[in-house]
């Protein structure tokens, strides 16, 4: 991105995290503090990576909100689309759905399915001689389940080059740190173990995502885990209690006035 782009972008960025703010608000709901720890690379993936053929799997389905103000930042869902947000008979639910949500393959929410239905999405592009690429979000928590790994030694036997796994590791999940339930913390020296190509980012650098994301490839799988802040930029961030977080309007006052304050810098 030139400079001029990344300006436009953080612009777009910032207007994106005060529709998402409004979002969960509004629906008195919803996983906001794991929302806006992945924000920043849903964007970068959606704005200047991804291209129409490719395909994206959202492993850590609590952070659907994010996807649809992603999706609402480039015009194919609607304010009206997000009104509905966690309604009755809404196409976008709070963990999403397979159905009705545009490039949306997989419903997803029981964590640790994503990066098996992403292999298998790049296995099969293989057979079919495509070339695009498939991005899959997880979160940290989900890698303390066993079949995140089994799929990632399977795009390793099968060298799925065209397969990025992008790991939100903001240390918190349901009931506590991650470290204190399961570590995470050296999934860097581990994934490397298994044989894939890992990078280790700042998750809240459009830029440094941007660069990682389009890196060549060099016959492995690509794990790239960014260091992310639960609840990054709002006075509640690192907290346990961001996990599932309805907002008081006081709340959402004080978050919606540093999201602003941030633009005016």
């Amino acid at each position: 991105m030139s400079q001029i782009n990344m300006q436009c972008f953080l612009d777009t960025l910032r207007k994106t995290k005060i529709r998402l703010l409004q979002l969960h608000y509004e629906a008195n709901c919803g996983h906001l503090g794991g929302n806006f720890s992945c924000i920043d690379a849903l964007m970068v993936l959606y704005h200047c990576v991804m291209g129409p053929n490719d395909r994206f799997v959202l492993s850590k389905g609590h952070s659907a909100g994010a996807l649809y103000a992603t999706l609402w930042s480039l015009g194919r869902l609607s304010d009206t689309d997000l009104q509905t947000f966690t309604r009755d008979d809404t196409l976008l639910p709070g963990h999403p759905s397979g159905s009705g949500i545009p490039g949306l393959m997989f419903s997803t929410g029981s964590l640790g399915h994503g990066p098996s239905l992403a292999a298998g999405l790049a296995l099969a592009a293989r057979h079919k001689e495509h070339d695009h690429q498939v991005y899959c979000l997880c979160s940290d928590g989900e890698w303390q389940e066993g079949s995140c790994w089994e799929a990632l030694n399977f795009a390793i036997h099968q060298r799925l080059d065209n397969l990025v796994l992008l790991i939100d590791q903001n240390g918190l999940q349901g009931f506590g740190r991650t470290a204190d339930v399961i570590s995470c913390d050296d999934l860097t020296p581990r994934i490397t173990a298994f044989g894939a190509e890992v990078q280790k980012i700042d998750g809240h650098d459009p830029d440094a995502i941007n660069k990682a994301l389009v890196r060549p490839t060099n016959g492995v799988p690509r794990v790239l885990i960014l260091d992310t802040v639960k609840g990054r930029g709002l006075h509640f961030e690192d907290q346990l209690e961001s996990h599932y977080l309805p907002l008081s309007e006081a709340d959402y006052t004080a978050a919606r006035h540093v999201l602003e304050q941030a633009g005016a810098e």
